[in-house]
């Protein structure tokens, strides 16, 4: 349901109620547009045709009040002020950089009066100490098949210091490990199978820069041998540095990663493979929506079609379509993340609490919890919801910044509201399996074909190719 705007009185319109960032992105896009075809976006009557469909946005909205109105109230009693002074003063400082009156000021002696007079105001400072502390969302939802942004939220405060920062298209963050199916897409595409294992054992990597890398599992734990399966629905660390390490280098992960729609910058480096490389949310939501069309990048799209006042079209977009990955390792790697929800230790489970239908995803947690993000997808659409906040030295502090309980519930309410509409009308459907999957019987002890004497035996999804 393709919507249409008109920028004619752009500050009036509906629109601006329940998706602000939307609109103004496609502003700014138009604006771009205006130099190549010389119309005016505000006097020339335009007729916008967008991807938006506003049932979901509505539903995205109301996903993201819903589960952050009680997070905000709990990250409020938990986060102290006290504690960290300098982080108050610099937000305050930049406070006061923001405002009209700073930026007009003619002379230095005017701006540093403000400056000292701000500073001391209480009502100013307390106003800074609950910005600052703000919990900020980035949410997006793609239809991976023909790229259309159907929903968009770009954070929790439109109306702050003008037009406020877009959450999806305008930072970028580490991903964490939302970013490890890149690594384990590679991993399948060198031929190893699903249920290839390795040590979950400590391992020290040399760094470019003559450092030791040591990375830890989240908890702190190791020990065993592990499959690729149960390591990815469990998130743990050291297999996705011995993986990049031993069987996806970096450089080819970089590369399959900017080839399944990542524009950012990729250091080809092993951290990689805990997600240190910063991405947007709208970039990283696109490249999982491949997962979901069997291989297939669209790039996402948000202006459809543009007419004059009189109807007559001036530019039409088509999606761009590639193949990027095999239906195969599409395929693997989506029932890969299906278990990481589905399954008893999968870090997404909290999507199962709204959701039950199918899907797949993976979560992502930062250092000292200060991004949480999930990235998932259904047979119809991909959706993306990051959650931290503007200023990156603030921290969640404790596992309620893990990807699994901040971003997480915001996919599922979202998708069950979407799922639930019958005007949307999105029916139950199945991630489909290709021809070259084919289903083996294992022995559990060895994770190899079983032989007849296996004392306990169960079935897996192999590539016929390997």
């Amino acid at each position: 349901k393709a919507d249409s705007l008109s920028f004619r009185n752009l500050e009036a319109d509906y629109r601006i109620g329940i998706a602000p960032h939307y609109v103004e992105w496609i502003r700014q896009q138009l604006e771009q547009k205006a130099e190549t075809y010389g119309f005016n976006i505000y006097r020339d009557g335009l007729r916008i045709y967008t991807s938006l469909d506003s049932r979901m946005q509505r539903y995205a909205n109301r996903a993201v009040d819903e589960h952050l109105t009680g997070y905000q109230e709990k990250f409020d009693k938990y986060w102290d002020w006290k504690k960290y002074p300098e982080i108050l003063e610099g937000n305050v400082d930049k406070m006061i950089r923001d405002l009209d009156v700073f930026k007009k000021a003619k002379t230095p002696e005017i701006r540093d009066s403000i400056v000292t007079a701000l500073r001391t105001n209480s009502p100013f400072v307390d106003s800074v100490r609950k910005a600052a502390r703000n919990i900020e969302v980035g949410m997006v939802a793609i239809d991976p098949h023909n790229g259309h942004i159907k929903a968009m939220v770009g954070g929790r405060s439109f109306h702050v210091f003008r037009y406020g920062l877009n959450h999806v298209t305008q930072i970028k963050r580490q991903p964490g490990s939302a970013f490890k199916p890149f690594v384990y897409t590679v991993a399948l595409d060198n031929g190893s199978p699903v249920t290839f294992t390795l040590p979950n054992q400590p391992v020290t990597v040399m760094m470019p820069d003559g450092t030791r890398w040591t990375p830890q599992n989240f908890d702190g734990g190791f020990g065993g041998w592990v499959t690729l399966r149960e390591a990815l629905k469990r998130s743990i660390n050291l297999i996705a540095v011995r993986l990049i390490m031993e069987i996806a280098p970096p450089k080819q992960v970089a590369d399959y990663a900017h080839r399944m729609g990542i524009k950012s910058p990729i250091p080809p480096y092993e951290s990689i493979a805990l997600g240190t490389a910063e991405v947007s949310p709208l970039e990283l939501t696109s490249a999982y929506g491949v997962f979901s069309n069997e291989g297939v990048l669209v790039e996402p799209i948000a202006i459809l079609r543009i007419e004059d006042k009189d109807g007559n079209l001036i530019e039409e977009n088509v999606p761009e379509k590639k193949e990027v990955l095999s239906k195969e390792t599409a395929y693997l790697m989506t029932n890969l993340m299906e278990g990481g929800g589905n399954e008893e230790g999968g870090t997404g489970r909290a999507v199962r609490s709204f959701f039950s239908l199918p899907a797949a995803g993976k979560t992502g947690t930062t250092n000292d919890y200060g991004d949480a993000w999930f990235e998932g997808f259904t047979p119809h659409l991909a959706a993306g919801v990051w959650v931290g906040f503007d200023d990156n030295r603030i921290k969640f502090g404790s596992a309620d910044g893990q990807g699994g309980r901040a971003a997480a519930p915001i996919f599922g309410r979202f998708m069950r509201y979407t799922y639930d509409d019958p005007e949307i009308g999105l029916q139950l459907d199945y991630f489909k399996e290709p021809d070259g999957i084919v289903t083996d019987t294992i022995c559990v002890d060895t994770k190899k074909k079983a032989r007849e004497f296996c004392p306990e035996k169960t079935t897996e999804i192999f590539n016929s190719k390997y």
